[in-house]
């Protein structure tokens, strides 16, 4: 059994709690039946991060409503809080909006993504180091995701490598050293999931839409169609606890 700590970076619309969960259920579903046990922080709300994540196989960060374009302390407290784990052995994923707060917290700017907001079934390819890296374990060179984000990590900060990434946002993963990673698409997000999330956010997707040409009515119609299963998200996740909490993420 592997103890995880899922720090909890905000709170789904409550549509979507309402049909598939909020943001914890999703990384409990995809991992609970494989093995791990999770203890959830709402940071997001206040909630003490405890003195270390001695103890803990793995920490983990959601995705959240919030932005790092506007830091609070929560989160400059949750970032320093994930960095020390790593550097005590314990090995880190952020998703989303997690993956953002560690790039910030390694010297990044995260900056509204000028392409657009990004959502639904995506493809992305792995870099050179992507394929190589333990967190792809047995994945193609193109994968198929869920994602949803409009905030973007400019460019990758000093030491930090860059894993995969699209025409829509250079930076889709990265390595900052052996034991933290981040993913700016969601691998626990499954397609009930996302329909749940673009029918909640359809009206905002239209005025996006419309503002840059497109007729009204055709985003929303199109994300949906475009929806399918994404496996890849599964096996990402399930590399991360099986290949970086055995040996500490030294690629075993």
């Amino acid at each position: 059994m592997k103890n995880v700590l899922l720090l909890k970076a905000g709170d789904a619309a409550h549509a979507v709690k309402l049909s598939v969960g909020d943001y914890e259920h999703w990384f409990v579903e995809s991992l609970g039946r494989g093995g791990c046990r999770f203890d959830i922080l709402h940071v997001h709300r206040g909630a003490r991060l405890p003195d270390s994540a001695e103890g803990y196989d793995a920490v983990m960060m959601t995705g959240s409503p919030a932005s790092v374009t506007q830091p609070e302390p929560w989160m400059e407290r949750s970032a320093a809080f994930m960095v020390d784990a790593a550097a005590h052995g314990i090995p880190v994923l952020g998703v989303c909006f997690g993956h953002q707060l560690l790039a910030y917290a390694h010297g990044a700017r995260v900056v509204r993504n000028t392409h657009g907001r990004e959502i639904g079934t995506v493809e992305v390819a792995l870099s050179e180091a992507g394929r190589e890296d333990p967190l792809f374990h047995g994945l193609p060179e193109r994968i198929t995701v869920q994602a949803t984000h409009e905030d973007i990590v400019e460019h990758p900060p000093q030491g930090a490598t860059v894993l995969a990434g699209n025409a829509n946002t250079a930076v889709q993963a990265l390595a900052f050293g052996p034991l933290i990673r981040g993913v700016q698409f969601h691998p626990e997000v499954h397609p009930a999931a996302m329909r749940a999330l673009i029918l909640a956010r359809a009206e905002k997707l239209e005025v996006e839409a419309t503002s840059r040409g497109h007729a009204p009515g055709e985003r929303v119609n199109r994300l949906l169609a475009g929806l399918a299963p994404t496996p890849a998200g599964q096996r990402i996740l399930s590399n991360f606890v099986e290949r970086f909490t055995s040996g500490r993420g030294w690629g075993r």
